[in-house]
């Protein structure tokens, strides 16, 4: 007899269920997929902020701004996923697919990487 990998019930139904029910199922995936602590919380949070900033600044998929309007919005350039170095020398910072170059006079080119 199976039981439920959340609350310890007995499963009735298909022989590889591994949960009673939908909510048994969701709880016990919450809890498994939680941040494990404040400190991965508040850096995942920076992540997602610095993410929607460049999504509402690059609708066109390429665009320039200023690093005040980015500042202004909260953008916090100490965070990012990743980092792309050209052939030409430049230097990309990313978040996920939404990235960023630093430009002369505080300017900063846009992107979105296509997938």
């Amino acid at each position: 007899m199976k039981t439920c990998l959340e609350c310890g019930e007995k499963i009735v139904g298909r022989e590889d269920k591994k949960f009673c029910s939908d909510s048994c199922r969701n709880a016990y995936n919450n809890k498994i997929n939680k941040d494990s602590t404040n400190y991965m919380r508040n850096i995942n949070n920076k992540l997602r902020k610095n993410y929607r900033i460049l999504t509402e600044l690059n609708t066109e998929g390429k665009s320039k701004t200023t690093r005040t309007k980015m500042l202004s919005k909260g953008f916090d350039f100490g965070f990012f996923t990743n980092i792309l170095q050209t052939k030409t020398g430049n230097t990309y910072y990313f978040l996920y697919d939404q990235g960023y170059l630093p430009l002369d006079n505080d300017f900063y080119m846009l992107v979105k990487k296509d997938n």
